[in-house]
């Protein structure tokens, strides 16, 4: 029997594993990946289609981590049945595994979305590293392709494709691009930058079918979008978002509702059993309440916790919230918490330096006198003094407007707070 199990060999599981070592060298752990690969680094996975970044460069972790940390390491296999009772993982090899810990680190699937003839079909989705290497199987010089879906996903691919000289549409359902991660003014830079790289962006539209093209079984000839127009398509990639993989908890009786819910230790409604990544539910600190933050970060720290609290150190998680440190077409942009308030809520103050023109744009949203979202893009040098504010809550209402400056700095701060941030 293995003391501690992990199922998910990303981000969370590899930042569990490391906790768990860190107070228990001895207790057997083992990891399953669903993957064939030992943990690699799934923001790379753009930069490894355009050929920026090779295979042997893409691991998350050194190829003796498994080793040096006595990790039993299962890979290609799936996580089918969850017996809880009798404390077993059932494996899609039949095999079981028995465990005193768990910890469900199995992230999310790509979203599927309802379109005509899809399945039929030859599409792409671009969330892991066979993806990307599926991807670059098929790629030429000149092509033609369809995004569906102008998020941070689709984003990457497009910027990977354009870089290969693919002729890309993106067909965003939304009215901007990057509609989570950012407001309208900072969607509109984007946007600027994106069509500038020859990429055509189609918003409040959506595929409604695809179209193949004979004799080549499989192969997309066109897609038409919901307003009955046409686009010629040679490669076409669906990128609209990942579902949390729930279905590994069904019948269980862990609590679930979008993803699976966890307490402040990452714990599920089931005893010794966690929960961590983009499966999980998890505490928000802006929000004051759990959410789903799919972000590589916030898996990294809620792994660290929920390893912690499985090796018997109880620890509590101070939160994560929505981050997105971007750089797309040579636009750099940070963005966290409340990018946009509700309209005509008098409780919030938003900031605003618009300088688009120039190329930037900062905004900064206050609740209570505290930073609650921010935007900075084209100029993110000072973001990070920002989000730290905003981490810690720290009231800021009476120097608020210093936080756009061009010039913001630790000694732009009154002098107590700054030296508290230099001693911490």
């Amino acid at each position: 029997m293995t003391r501690y199990l992990i199922i998910g060999n990303s981000s969370g599981g590899v930042g569990a594993a490391e906790a768990i070592r860190e107070i228990d060298r001895n207790g057997p752990l083992t990891m399953v990946s669903e993957e064939p690969y030992p943990a690699y680094s799934r923001p790379l996975i753009a930069r490894y289609l355009a050929g920026e970044t090779p295979l042997d460069h893409m691991a998350y972790r050194r190829p003796e981590f498994y080793r040096h940390n006595d990790i039993g390491l299962v890979l290609g296999q799936r996580l089918v049945r969850l017996d809880l009772e009798s404390r077993h993982a059932e494996l899609d090899d039949g095999r079981l595994l028995p465990y005193d810990r768990l910890l469900l680190a199995v992230g999310g699937a790509p979203i599927l979305p309802p379109i005509e003839g899809l399945r039929e079909h030859e599409f792409f989705t671009f969330t892991t590293l066979d993806d990307a290497r599926r991807l670059a199987s098929r790629v030429h010089c000149g092509q033609r392709a369809v995004v569906v879906g102008g998020g941070l996903i689709g984003l990457s691919v497009t910027e990977a494709l354009v870089k290969l000289g693919v002729h890309v549409t993106i067909v965003e359902l939304a009215p901007q691009i990057l509609g989570r991660a950012l407001d309208a003014a900072a969607a509109s830079l984007v946007l600027r930058a994106v069509e500038e790289a020859g990429v055509r962006v189609l918003t409040g539209r959506t595929v409604a079918r695809v179209l193949g093209s004979a004799p080549t079984a499989g192969a997309v000839r066109e897609v038409e979008l919901d307003d009955g127009s046409t686009l010629p398509c040679d490669l076409l990639i669906i990128a609209i978002g990942v579902r949390p993989r729930t279905e590994a908890v069904a019948g269980t009786g862990i609590a679930v509702q979008r993803g699976i819910i966890v307490d402040r230790r990452m714990a599920t409604s089931c005893q010794d059993v966690y929960a961590c990544g983009d499966v999980a539910e998890a505490y928000d600190f802006i929000a004051g309440g759990n959410r789903l933050t799919p972000i590589w970060p916030n898996a990294y720290l809620g792994g660290r916790i929920a390893g912690r609290n499985m090796a018997g150190v109880d620890t509590v998680y101070s939160g994560g919230t929505a981050m997105n440190s971007l750089h797309f077409f040579g636009l750099s942009i940070m963005s966290a918490g409340i990018v946009d308030p509700p309209p005509g809520e008098p409780a919030y103050k938003v900031l605003v330096r618009d300088e688009r023109p120039r190329g930037t744009y900062r905004k900064i949203t206050l609740l209570g006198g505290r930073v609650v979202g921010m935007i900075f893009a084209g100029d993110v040098d000072r973001a990070g003094i920002v989000f730290g504010l905003m981490r810690n809550g720290t009231p800021v209402e009476s120097f608020a407007e210093r936080l756009l400056a061009d010039n913001l700095g630790l000694l732009s701060l009154p002098p107590e707070l700054w030296q508290q941030m230099v001693r911490a």
